[in-house]
């Protein structure tokens, strides 16, 4: 992989333009600029389709509702080699492109990266409950599961031949799963995510600033493990990483 590798940013959304208008500004601001932006539209009533516009971005459509659907359709749609994720509240420093490029660039061909959110917006506690449940409960306890780091959302990027061995397998019809921790767990032994700590983008900690919103992520969660487990039972799914490790 070289310096003129493409690299597409996939974001979905729905009726979030303000936050979408940010991150895009900063997108622009890259060291090392996005050779393609798609923002997947799902049925938004808002100005995201003027917010795309001024800022040059691609628009794709998507009606069927839910992350799931909506993120798989961006990276359906993706030309580039590499295929960065983000949401609409996520704020990417200026070198995030380029230390997704150079961490990918040293990698094998079935590899992933993801870092960590550091929140922001909300109150000191809603931050706090933001930052102990994805370092401890995400990163920590499901990455344990996992027998790898999860994928985070917010931050994440994988080569196009990692999304092109999973993407018939993973979730997209149902919109109450969580579409990072189902690509995740679709990932198969012979595949790999990279865990880069200095990889930070600031997201919103909106889900913990109220019971309801709280409430909601939770039975996303409980959706995702309930779907994940009937795909393949997470003690046979370390199993067979923990074999493939072994091999020669």
């Amino acid at each position: 992989m070289d310096a003129a590798t493409p690299i597409s940013v996939v974001i979905p959304t729905h009726n979030d333009a303000g936050e979408l208008r940010a991150c895009l500004a900063l997108l622009a601001a890259q060291t090392r600029p996005a050779d393609e932006i798609i923002v997947v539209d799902n049925s938004s009533t808002d100005d995201t389709a003027a917010v795309c516009a001024a800022a040059r971005a691609h628009r794709l459509p998507v009606h069927l509702q839910g992350i799931p659907a909506t993120a798989a359709a961006g990276f359906d749609a993706a030309a580039g080699a590499i295929i960065a994720r983000l949401d609409t509240d996520s704020r990417p420093p200026v070198d995030w492109l380029e230390r997704i490029e150079r961490t990918l660039a040293a990698a094998p061909p079935l590899t992933a990266v993801t870092g960590p959110g550091v929140f922001r917006g909300g109150n000191a506690l809603a931050r706090l409950a933001g930052r102990c449940l994805l370092q401890g409960g995400y990163f920590g306890l499901i990455g344990y599961l996992l027998g790898h780091p999860p994928v985070y959302g917010s931050n994440f990027a994988l080569r196009r031949e990692v999304w092109a061995g999973i993407r018939t397998d993973v979730v997209r019809d149902n919109a109450l799963v969580h579409d990072d921790l189902d690509i995740s767990y679709r990932l198969r032994p012979d595949m790999d995510v990279i865990y880069d700590p200095a990889l930070k983008v600031g997201v919103s900690a909106r889900p913990f600033t109220s019971w309801a919103a709280f409430r909601h992520r939770l039975v996303l969660s409980v959706v995702t493990f309930r779907v994940e487990f009937h795909y393949q039972p997470p003690l046979r799914r370390r199993r067979e990483r923990s074999r493939r490790r072994l091999q020669p």
